[in-house]
């Protein structure tokens, strides 16, 4: 039987995910509702993707029997409010990165999933691209001795985008791209927590920062560097060093096809889509929902690729890095 998903926001990242679905066999993934707080936008997106039916409220898709599972898509503000909404009303969640606004509301949303024992995972669709798979596999072997650094950029001249550069609406480089340097480094360290991390950042005058320089000590003498921006196009690519040799993930380091090791370069193109997309590499989000239905059929709670320990210490040291560089949110 398909796994029935809902749509929370009519959002570039929801239309995309939407897309991405509709790759995937029907068989196995369907799109049944979509809501919105207007009416009309929710009904306009099912029209545009061939959705059934049209919510102008998030509490009444949170009661539609016919949802197995609700992504959301909104903007970040909302997440603990929404999330824990679709949570009390019984339905599993896929919740768009970042989870939360900082680390109280992240425990806030992972103590809501195991009190309803529902279905939790953070949207940190990298996890779940082949070449990300084929990286954990060839760092448990060693491949690459004892990594040694870590050094992974994300930036774009993102100047016009309002919302990422006001802090009344969640904005800040660190909590928009510089989770997805971050969470490479937490996923290379074996989600271990960093023992210090230090950095300093440019602040705007809205509140917020539009670029980071961080460096975090691991254990073992383990180092990362991270950079993220939104005021200059950086590589965004990263580079793994280990005690016997280097693993280079090219741009966009995010959502990779390629990844080059020292044996050679592995490669899994995207699908072919007759979909246009918004984003780049956007046809992988359908990796992340093919782990939501796995984990679903199987009956988990939260997904073995992104459990909620690792997104309780993504928001840690996203937090720490995002404060270094002088940014506080009401929420904090």
């Amino acid at each position: 039987m398909a796994t029935r998903w809902g749509i929370v926001s009519t959002g570039n990242i929801s239309s995309d995910f939407v897309t991405a679905l509709k790759a995937l066999p029907e068989s196995e993934h369907r799109v049944v509702a979509v809501a919105a707080r207007s009416l009309q936008n929710a009904q306009e997106f099912a029209k545009k993707y061939g959705i059934k039916k049209a919510y102008g409220s998030y509490d009444d898709l949170g009661t539609d029997p016919d949802i197995d599972v609700v992504y959301i898509g909104n903007v970040h503000t909302h997440h603990l409010s929404v999330g824990t909404a679709m949570m009390r009303a019984g339905k599993p969640i896929l919740c768009e990165k970042p989870l939360c606004m900082n680390v109280k509301e992240v425990k806030e949303m992972i103590k809501v999933a195991k009190e309803q024992k529902v279905f939790m995972m953070e949207a940190i669709w990298s996890r779940f691209f082949p070449a990300y798979k084929e990286l954990e596999k060839r760092l448990t072997a060693g491949e690459i001795g004892q990594v040694r650094h870590v050094i992974a950029s994300f930036g774009k001249d993102l100047p016009n985008m309002e919302r990422m550069h006001d802090s009344a609406t969640g904005g800040g480089v660190t909590l928009e791209i510089g989770i997805y340097p971050i969470q490479l480094v937490s996923f290379v360290m074996g989600g271990e927590k960093p023992l210090k991390i230090v950095g300093t950042g440019h602040q705007n005058s809205k509140g917020v920062e539009e670029s980071i320089g961080t460096t975090l000590l691991y254990s073992d003498g383990r180092i990362a560097s991270i950079s993220a921006s939104f005021r200059a196009f950086l590589p965004s690519e990263a580079f793994i060093i280990g005690s016997k040799g280097t693993i280079k993930i090219p741009y966009p380091m995010w959502c990779p096809e390629t990844i080059e090791f020292p044996s050679g370069t592995f490669t899994e193109p995207l699908p072919k889509s007759a979909h246009k997309f918004i984003f780049d590499n956007s046809q992988g989000l359908m990796y992340e929902a093919m782990e939501v239905r796995r984990c679903l059929q199987q009956g988990l709670l939260e997904s073995p690729g992104m459990p909620h320990s690792e997104s309780l210490t993504l928001s840690e040291t996203i937090q720490a890095v995002r404060t270094q560089a002088g940014t506080v949110y009401t929420q904090d």
